[in-house]
């Protein structure tokens, strides 16, 4: 008799990912992972005590990931740290659609859990930093940005537009800079 294959919780997991990169939300359950995976629900269940344990995983990891979109757009240099962050955001939109929804798109009434929280934290720190603005007056400014930078975000995740990255640029300096018009900066 052939030793049975051990599915792990790793392959699942990824295997979840690639569902919802590729088919959305929706194409999240265990029949659809099973299938990817050639093999029966149970090693999900057996890794995985039930599909919302599963799907909180596969948020953690489309966070993971949209972190290493800003990561690589800070490191790159291209942009200011902020601006960057920003950037980043409207990348993943464009290029992880998908995910970008799962994560930035979802009804969330009900939901007991919250991802990516720490990242408006950090934001707004980098906005009291880079201003000189109170705590108070820096969250504000970057609910004020990100609602901005939000709407384009939501228009390349769902085609409704288009734009070349040179004027999404110049759109988010725009928004930028007429926030700290409007707080008396310079």
């Amino acid at each position: 008799m052939a030793p049975k294959v051990k599915i792990t919780k790793e392959e699942i997991l990824s295997a979840a990912v690639e569902l919802v990169r590729t088919g959305g939300e929706q194409s999240l359950n265990a029949r659809n992972i099973a299938a990817a995976l050639n093999c029966s629900t149970q090693p999900i269940f057996s890794n995985f005590a039930t599909m919302e344990e599963l799907r909180y995983a596969v948020l953690v990891q489309a966070d993971a990931l949209y972190r290493d979109y800003i990561q690589r757009e800070m490191e790159s240099g291209k942009y200011p740290a902020y601006k960057a962050s920003g950037m980043a955001y409207i990348r993943f939109a464009k290029e992880e659609k998908e995910l970008f929804k799962l994560l930035y798109m979802r009804n969330r009434d009900g939901e007991a859990f919250s991802v990516g929280a720490e990242v408006d934290s950090e934001m707004e720190a980098l906005v009291q930093t880079q201003t000189g603005l109170s705590e108070t007056e820096a969250k504000l400014f970057h609910l004020e940005v990100w609602a901005y930078v939000h709407g384009i975000a939501t228009m390349f995740a769902t085609g409704f537009l288009n734009l070349e990255w040179e004027l999404v640029s110049k759109m988010l300096t725009d928004c930028y800079q007429g926030l700290r018009k409007q707080n008396g900066m310079v």
